[in-house]
């Protein structure tokens, strides 16, 4: 399932059982929300944080905001009610899959859904040794499925490594590499995943900037001082801007051949979409 253009810069996760978190996340600039009825919820709550969930989807209020709700993993006793419940919800744009081990888990997900509005997407987390090294497959099933992001964990998929990641991550740096190229092949969105120090803002500058270098959409986070920094850094910048307009005006001229020149650099016809990709995206954010 190809997603529509919008800004995913910042995906703040929270807890479904907390009520006063539920209204202040309505009045955050986050571009996406992930009500979570998974890690950030003990297990004697989860009903009542999938009730909650849903109440919060259907009493509307979320604005430009994309809401995602994460689910329970497919191996735990919450996931059939999870998945039923968010399937005859009002106003949720999307399901978090935790736990992915494989393009098995997506489409059984997908068969769940048949009876779900046709707007209501698949987010598959990428935090498991199985799911890294499947990603190309994981991928595919957007074809004939409703999978249209990958969400990094890096988390979980620390723990299942037995890894020690430095503050460049560079552990994991392979693995987001050949996230965002599967999410390009398939048409996907694609976010980093988040930081535990919430008040390193110097770490969470570079990451941001890092995973933005690699093609990252955006980044999940969580905590509600990250999303300034990290929508700062995933928005286009002024010379990204000035560029962009330039590669438009040039091949939108009658008589633009497939190469031009552009302050002493040679531009091909074939970036002429990435830079309509960029003014839009700008147009996007500034207009709210």
């Amino acid at each position: 399932m190809i997603l529509p253009l919008r800004p995913r810069r910042s995906a703040l996760y929270l807890p479904a059982s907390n009520p006063r978190a539920l209204a202040k996340a309505r009045t955050l600039d986050a571009d996406m929300v992930i009500l979570d009825l998974e890690d950030a919820v003990a297990p004697d709550r989860k009903a009542e944080a999938r009730a909650a969930a849903i109440a919060a989807a259907g009493e509307g209020g979320w604005g430009r905001r994309e809401l995602l709700i994460r689910v329970n993993a497919a191996d735990t006793p919450w996931h059939p009610a999870d998945m039923a419940a968010v399937a005859s919800a009002k106003r949720v744009d999307g399901i978090v899959l935790p736990k992915v081990t494989g393009p098995a888990d997506v489409r059984a997900a997908h068969d769940l859904l048949v009876a779900a509005p046709a707007r209501l997407t698949l987010w598959a987390m990428i935090e498991t040794c199985a799911a890294v090294t499947d990603l190309p497959a994981i991928g595919q099933t957007a074809r004939d499925t409703r999978l249209a992001g990958l969400i990094m964990g890096w988390n979980d998929l620390a723990r299942e490594m037995r890894a020690t990641p430095d503050r460049d991550r560079s552990v994991f740096q392979p693995f987001l590499a050949t996230a965002v190229a599967t999410a390009r092949v398939e048409g996907l969105a694609v976010l980093d995943g988040v930081l535990n120090a919430v008040d390193d803002a110097e770490r969470l500058e570079a990451e941001c900037r890092q995973g933005q270098a690699f093609g990252a959409d955006g980044k999940t986070l969580i905590h509600p001082a990250q999303i300034a920094p990290c929508n700062a850094v995933f928005s286009p910048d002024a010379e990204a801007l000035a560029w962009a307009a330039q590669v438009t005006a040039a091949f939108d001229a009658p008589d633009a051949a497939g190469v031009v020149a552009i302050d002493g650099r040679m531009v091909e016809r074939l970036h002429l979409d990435e830079a309509r990709r960029l003014l839009a995206t700008d147009a996007m954010i500034r207009n709210g």
